[in-house]
């Protein structure tokens, strides 16, 4: 399978984020220099991903539709994540997500000085999904869910690169999953090749990230070895896309992150999402 089919209006590709939301996760992310929780640093990466395909999409004429983007969040319960409009909505074109933002905060942020130095500046940050942490962590009925959102996906845009179903959690499964709906979810194809399942893996533990591993000889423990068993092996084009960022992996690199911090989740989501070029 290429995995090498243009991503165009005609023949979009497709995003499902599954965001653990369990109690855990209002636990502080390891090493964050100012104790924020998990669950908001995973909001914010999810946030800005979200603005990035925006900007990435955008042409003289609006967002074109590249893209079908879902979030579902499981915890308390295992649900479409996002707010405000959007609320209720799996699979959602890029542009109404463009349109409907359910509120916009006011951040700063460092940039250059020109000089040498930096400033703070203000800038706007819109929210579409919201952070949150109850409950357990029913991670095969999301992966469930989400097969049962792209088997009509990919139904119709048989022509398309494949969809990427992106998993971030910070712990072991409390139901039956992961294995048999990860498996059943990568055995949805479109012409171009198989959906493929990235996951990221937060730990509390101060432990270094492993970003993008072609085995699971520096895995800490049996979950991470059996998120890693479940992940994609990244195709020659997101291979290169990753090493063009300077991550170092080799031919049997999979789509799946340890311990990784704000910094380097943003990274490992921005690869993710470059599936190929737009027209």
């Amino acid at each position: 399978m290429a995995y090498t089919a243009e991503i165009s209006r005609a023949n979009p590709s497709a995003f499902v984020f599954l965001i653990d939301q369990s109690g855990s996760m209002a636990e502080p992310i390891a090493g964050s220099p100012e104790n924020k929780r998990k669950c908001d640093s995973v909001a914010d990466a999810i946030n800005r991903l979200l603005h990035n395909l925006i900007i990435k999409c955008a042409r003289g004429e609006g967002i074109r539709n590249f893209y079908e983007v879902c979030v579902i969040g499981y915890g308390a319960q295992v649900m479409p994540g996002f707010s405000g409009k959007l609320t209720g909505r799996d699979l959602v074109p890029l542009s109404e997500i463009a349109n409907s933002p359910a509120r916009v905060e006011e951040r700063t942020k460092q940039v250059d000085d020109g000089q040498g130095g930096t400033i703070t500046q203000k800038v706007k940050f819109p929210i579409w999904f919201e952070p949150l942490a109850k409950g357990t962590t029913p991670m095969g009925q999301a992966l469930s869910l989400s097969h049962h959102i792209l088997e009509g996906w990919v139904g119709r845009h048989p022509n398309s690169y494949p969809p990427i179903v992106i998993n971030i959690t910070d712990g072991e499964a409390t139901d039956s999953g992961p294995v048999p709906q990860a498996e059943s979810v990568c055995s949805l194809a479109t012409n171009d090749g198989n959906a493929m399942l990235f996951n990221c893996h937060i730990s509390s533990k101060q432990l270094d990230p492993i970003v993008f591993p072609e085995s699971d000889d520096e895995l800490p423990d049996s979950f991470a070895r059996t998120l890693y068993s479940v992940s994609s092996p990244l195709p020659e084009g997101l291979r290169e896309m990753a090493k063009s960022e300077n991550f170092h992996l080799g031919e049997g690199a999979r789509g799946f992150a340890f311990n990784a911090d704000l910094v380097e989740l943003i990274r490992f989501l921005d690869i993710g999402t470059r599936a190929s070029n737009l027209r």
